[in-house]
């Protein structure tokens, strides 16, 4: 009996084994997309007509023509316009429509999970193949699961850049500051009182698994008499420390420098006005969020640093549709002095990166944003490049996302129009690939 499970025990790690070892050797697919256009996002143009050479998950070859080897196979997206997997910098996987604040009271993180999976579904089914989520709102490092679920083929979704929780003062602006104290409401955000506090609360987020460090450091806003006025949280040297902290935990990680952090893992801001934002880039932040208004030394600092503003106005449209009586002017109000903020930015040559803040507003509703920057001044091939090639940056993954290149990911969509000629082809998605994978085909 021995010698009999002894032998079965063999045969069966001999299977495991020659199974392995089959996988291992198994050939790369190998896919042909065609198509009537191609994005060129550096060059701001469209080339015609266009195929892309897919071995595995990576692009083997981009061309008007490439080579087809033996047995690929081609997918044939005809009138269509190739372009890189769109980038979203400005995500809430964890939100949806409804009260944002009560979200967090009347939801288990266990349901908010599950909503969060379904959300990178949409996002990724909309052509976003890559986004950074900025805070989960009170669900804790339940976001790390959620990408690393992704990452593992587990469930579908774009390349995720996780916050955990976002960073915030006692009374700060996500906190549960007009509920019943008695009834002791949590905060949507980690409590930090003090650089020691800042420190404590990222040295806990990065063990969880947090890729970068999400603060908010402004609000409330106010608009008074065309003055955009809001409290600051922090001071530059609290956010000097948090800097730091990001750049030691990532001192070994690609593309970090000495006292910088590496791309895609350092720090960002909610900050919508000064002194807040002026103290974030003096800090050296990776982007300023929302950034509503910047002083000229702001702005000309983020200019000299590399420093994004992320506007999200898909989000401020929103919230001005949904809004009603005294509100809704309100909102109007704020988004035509951002509108106008926005252009001085432009023509200070503050670098600009994608972000629309989906989830209060549906997922997989966020190519908005791209047209709203259109809308506000920003020419569709700047917008384009602000997206996936600042995006890539940002993120950390450039060289390896954001354009249509040999050895970069096969994160590839398919839009119905010419997206330089008319920005809205970016929210008619047909085909999405990622990694080589297809999520979506007509």
């Amino acid at each position: 009996m021995k010698t009999f499970l002894v032998g079965v025990t063999a045969g069966l790690l001999a299977a495991v084994c020659v199974s392995a070892g089959a996988q291992i050797a198994e050939p790369k697919q190998v896919v042909v997309l065609r198509a009537a256009r191609m994005l060129d996002v550096a060059g701001g143009r469209v080339v015609s007509p266009a195929e892309v050479l897919v071995t595995g998950d990576r692009i083997g070859e981009v061309g008007q023509h490439v080579l087809r080897p033996a047995g690929a196979q081609v997918i044939d997206l005809g009138d269509r316009t190739l372009m890189p997997g769109m980038i979203d910098a400005h995500v809430h996987l964890f939100l949806h429509p409804g009260a944002e604040d009560l979200q967090t009271v009347e939801e288990g993180v266990p349901q908010r999970t599950l909503i969060a999976a379904s959300a990178a579904k949409a996002d990724l089914e909309a052509g976003f193949t890559a986004e950074r989520d900025m805070g989960t709102e009170g669900a804790g490092s339940a976001d790390s699961a959620v990408r690393n679920a992704i990452d593992a083929g587990m469930i579908p979704g774009p390349r995720m850049r996780m916050s955990g929780m976002a960073i915030d003062i006692l009374g700060g602006h996500e906190d549960a500051n007009r509920y019943n104290p008695a009834q002791k409401v949590l905060s949507n955000a980690d409590y930090a009182n003090s650089t020691e506090g800042i420190v404590t609360a990222m040295r806990a987020q990065r063990k969880e698994g947090a890729d970068f460090t999400k603060i908010y450091e402004t609000g409330r806003d106010e608009l008074v008499g065309g003055e955009f006025r809001t409290p600051y949280q922090y001071t530059a040297d609290e956010l000097k420390a948090a800097v730091a902290v990001a750049a030691r935990v990532t001192g070994g990680m690609e593309g970090a420098r000495p006292g910088v952090p590496a791309p895609g893992h350092g720090v960002a801001v909610h900050a919508t006005g000064e002194p807040g934002t002026g103290y974030a880039v003096e800090a050296g932040v990776e982007s300023v969020d929302h950034a509503y208004f910047l002083s000229d030394a702001t702005m000309a600092a983020m200019k000299a640093k590399g420093i994004y503003a992320v506007p999200t106005f898909a989000i401020a449209e929103y919230f001005e549709q949904t809004a009603t009586g005294a509100r809704k002017a309100r909102e109007r109000e704020q988004s035509e002095f951002h509108n106008a903020q926005f252009k001085r930015q432009l023509a200070a040559g503050v670098p600009m990166a994608v972000g629309s803040d989906v989830g209060p507003f549906p997922h997989g509703t966020q190519a908005r944003e791209l047209e709203l920057m259109v809308a506000n001044g920003m020419p569709a091939a700047e917008v384009l490049r602000a997206d996936l090639l600042n995006g890539a940056k940002l993120l950390g993954w450039e060289g390896k996302i954001g354009e249509l290149k040999a050895g970069y990911w096969a994160d590839v969509i398919a839009v119905d129009g010419d997206p330089l000629a008319e920005i809205a082809a970016t929210t008619r998605v047909r085909f999405v690939m990622k990694g080589g994978v297809v999520f979506r085909r007509p």
